[in-house]
């Protein structure tokens, strides 16, 4: 009995450890993106991406009224390499991932800076799919205000 339960506790760290490397691979993703947007590299914030990724941003209109605006990956990347290094600087922090097989789902509050200032806040939920081994942006939606920030 005493060698079970040492096999079990054996057996529960090696897939709590198994599961840290999988959480830390898929940071490692979101990670990459945010350094290719401060390093203006539209290459590298391509590659994070999936090619059937989604981009979404939930915001209000002027008369007040919610609403939710496409990007296409191309277009973001693109006028993320028209910027120059430093420019684009969106601070997270990571407050849930759940992971099953091929699927991860992240939300991080964020803090967003256009050259040193602050511009907004809100919270990114990130889809992202393992695709041959490498975890990729699926769909992203974020939410964007300049009230209510930390």
């Amino acid at each position: 009995m005493k060698y079970l339960f040492s096999f079990i506790f054996m057996m529960s760290l090696a897939l709590y450890g198994r599961s840290q490397t999988t959480e830390d691979s898929v940071k490692a993703t979101i990670n990459n993106m945010f350094a290719a947007m401060k390093n203006a590299d539209s290459t590298a914030l391509k590659n994070t991406f999936s090619s059937t990724a989604v981009l979404q941003t939930i915001s209000r209109n002027k008369e007040g009224q919610t609403t939710v605006r496409n990007e296409e990956v191309s277009e973001f990347a693109t006028s993320i390499g028209k910027l120059s290094q430093g420019d684009a600087d969106e601070r997270i922090t990571y407050s849930a991932i759940h992971i099953d097989g091929a699927l991860a789902s992240v939300w991080t509050p964020y803090q967003f800076y256009y050259k040193g200032n602050f511009s907004h806040c809100g919270v990114n939920s990130f889809q992202l799919v393992r695709i041959n081994g490498e975890w990729k942006f699926q769909y992203i939606i974020d939410t964007r205000r300049k009230a209510g920030c930390q």
